[in-house]
């Protein structure tokens, strides 16, 4: 038995090694060792378009994505952003953000609820002091619902807290992935039916005394958003505008496109319009492609990208490093003309 009993542990522990390794990867695996790793590749010098990053800071459904999910990781993070290529102070010029060489914006989703809007300068504090370090912006969402109305009160909030206001302009009227919105559809925003909102709220945007940074349609290649083309269409290429273009991204791209132009025309001299994708396509489709969605070098200003690490104990591990290639190789896919910036990223407790 004492023999049996030393054998099983040496295949458990043979196994415990097999898990806790990915294919080219038999490095440890930990939450802090994942933002370490995370951290090394982006300041390694091998990605000088990607000027900004921002951690997605909650607990959301036991995510566990907080900095201070432990007290390994929340020391990891705070060493690292404590490098001094992360800066927290934004430069715009002609109202637009621009990118600092050599530099690297530090911002973060500083936990503003499930719901993404539930703004308070004390998130944005409380985040700050586990970091220990500043952010550059506050990212969260202005969501439709009922309607699309400006989020005055949440821009003044951040804005006094000393970050820039980072809106993401959510076209839901439900909390539920993987579906279609019942009650907005995309070629209602081609066609005209919001105009008049859309320019209510593009005059709020420019008396606003703070430069804005404005995102349409998160993660757009993702079908667990209602915007993601697999709901308009998909791949064909017949029932909508150009023949040879797959119709969900076109209508998608027409989409944001008419938003931009709209906020132009009332003068909205004050936003930054980023263009925000995630590492994988959903569903792995050749016309799922963010490039496909892209509304033009014309319309944006920045390419964003959202990559995680597994949300949940027991998801499939990826390396940060190839998680990193492969967003960068996306984002030249995209455009080879803009700065870049990791708009999402984290990790649970491994």
């Amino acid at each position: 038995m004492k023999r049996f009993g030393t054998l099983l542990i040496i295949l458990l522990s043979l196994v415990s090694a097999f898990h806790g390794c990915s294919k080219g990867d038999d490095s440890p695996r930990s939450k802090s060792v994942w933002i370490e790793r995370y951290f090394a590749e982006i300041t390694s010098g091998r990605y000088p378009d990607i000027r900004a990053i921002s951690w997605w800071h909650e607990d959301f459904d036991h995510t566990r994505l907080t900095i201070n999910s432990s007290s390994e990781s929340l020391e990891t993070y705070r060493k690292m952003v404590s490098n001094d290529i992360f800066i927290t102070g934004c430069l715009f010029e002609n109202g637009g953000l621009v990118p600092v060489p050599e530099r690297i914006y530090h911002s973060a989703f500083p936990g503003f609820g499930g719901t993404e809007d539930v703004v308070s300068a004390g998130k944005i504090e409380d985040f700050e002091q586990l970091a220990q370090k500043e952010i550059a912006w506050a990212y969260f969402s202005n969501n439709w619902m009922d309607s699309l109305i400006f989020p005055k009160e949440a821009v003044e909030v951040i804005a006094g807290a000393g970050s820039v206001p980072f809106i993401r302009l959510m076209f839901r009227s439900v909390f539920v992935e993987n579906q279609a919105d019942p009650k907005y559809q995309m070629l209602d925003i081609v066609s005209g039916k919001y105009d008049r909102t859309i320019k209510a709220w593009a005059n709020e945007a420019k008396s606003c005394r703070s430069s804005l940074l404005v995102e349409f349609g998160t993660e757009v290649n993702g079908r667990w958003f209602p915007w993601n083309g697999s709901y308009y269409g998909g791949g064909t290429t017949g029932r909508y505008g150009d023949p040879g273009y797959p119709d969900g991204p076109e209508i998608f791209r027409d989409a944001y496109r008419h938003i931009i132009e709209l906020c132009n025309q009332e003068g909205c001299s004050n936003i930054t319009w980023f263009f925000h994708f995630d590492v994988n396509d959903d569903p792995e489709e050749w016309w799922n492609a963010p490039v496909y969605y892209y509304p033009g070098d014309d319309y944006i200003n920045w390419i964003g990208v959202s990559t995680y690490g597994p949300q949940q104990k027991g998801e499939d591990y990826v390396n940060p490093e190839e998680l990193i290639r492969k967003a960068y190789r996306k984002m030249k896919e995209v455009s080879l003309n803009k700065p870049y910036a990791i708009l999402e990223f984290g990790v649970t407790e491994l």
